[in-house]
């Protein structure tokens, strides 16, 4: 079994874990804040994901922003950085840059590196930290700390993802040639890092959008042996829409963070049916470390 495989099937112990730490972990933003959550890839779409849950809880105005697209504190009263390896250049140079204007606090998984003195305060999941390059358990571990912070009870989803776990990916997804995912509010981030799983690790055609901009053009490339797979409520009408193409639709009905699961070993399966190995993925290493000249 590839490490990727591994640390997949590990996710539902690990969010009910991070779930009940939330009420202990100094630093998350509290009711009232303004924040800004920055990340780079991966820590990016759950960035989006948790931006978007917690101005619908009502407690605060919350941006995303990748951290090298950072626009400055503004009126901010804090920043908080994802990031697993605690080494990603651009977010530690973001936090250097806004270092006694504003409070930052850096969630990570690797003790021990220079996130920890670059943030004021440090979240830390070890417990969920990766020998993979391809993230999996820690972004989806960081975002069930986040919500359970919000106040979510996270029993269904972690049930869900018991389920995703144990279900095989179908034969006819392992062998279609393209995947789109769709999804509306939080689970727009999470649409689009599934599209990020499937290109990391199995060099699939991926794309990803808003669930109501898919008929708005990228709808022209659905067709037989091509999946457009909704992440949360579908549309009216847009099932039948791609039925019309000869492509097939896929409306997820466990929790958003699960249904990120089913794609994640997906991706495993098809990069092994194509002979590539999920654990050493082409052109990618675990961080992104940019020469300081």
């Amino acid at each position: 079994m590839s490490h990727t495989s591994a640390e997949i099937a590990t996710q539902p112990e690990l969010w009910a874990r991070a779930a009940a730490l939330a009420g202990d972990c100094a630093g998350l933003p509290k009711p009232g804040e303004r924040v800004a959550i920055v990340g780079c890839g991966t820590s990016w779409f759950i960035a989006q994901a948790y931006a978007v849950l917690r101005e619908r809880a009502g407690l605060g105005v919350t941006d995303a922003f990748a951290a090298s697209e950072f626009p400055g504190v503004r009126d901010y009263d804090r920043v908080v950085a994802l990031t697993r390896s605690g080494t990603t250049t651009e977010v530690l140079r973001l936090l250097a840059e806004v270092r006694g204007a504003v409070a930052t606090t850096a969630i990570t998984g690797t003790p021990g590196t220079p996130i920890v003195d670059a943030a004021d305060e440090i979240v830390l999941l070890d417990f969920a930290d990766e020998r993979s390059v391809v993230q999996t358990r820690f972004a989806t571990t960081a975002l069930a700390l986040l919500r359970a912070h919000l106040g979510e009870d996270l029993g269904a989803a972690v049930r869900d993802a018991e389920v995703a776990v144990a279900r095989a990916p179908e034969p006819a997804f392992v062998a279609a040639e393209q995947f789109t995912f769709l999804g509306s509010g939080w689970s727009a981030g999470l649409a689009a890092e599934a599209a990020l799983k499937m290109r990391e690790a199995a060099g699939a055609w991926t794309e990803s959008y808003p669930v109501m901009e898919y008929r708005h053009g990228p709808i022209s490339i659905a067709a037989p042996n091509r999946i457009t797979w909704v992440f949360g409520p579908v549309p009216e009408g847009l099932a039948e829409q791609v039925a019309a193409t000869g492509g097939t639709f896929v409306a997820g009905v466990l929790d958003p963070m699960a249904e990120l699961i089913r794609v994640q070993k997906l991706a495993v399966a098809i990069a092994e049916s194509r002979g590539l190995n999920p654990d050493e993925p082409r052109h990618l290493t675990r961080s992104v470390v940019l020469d300081a000249s």
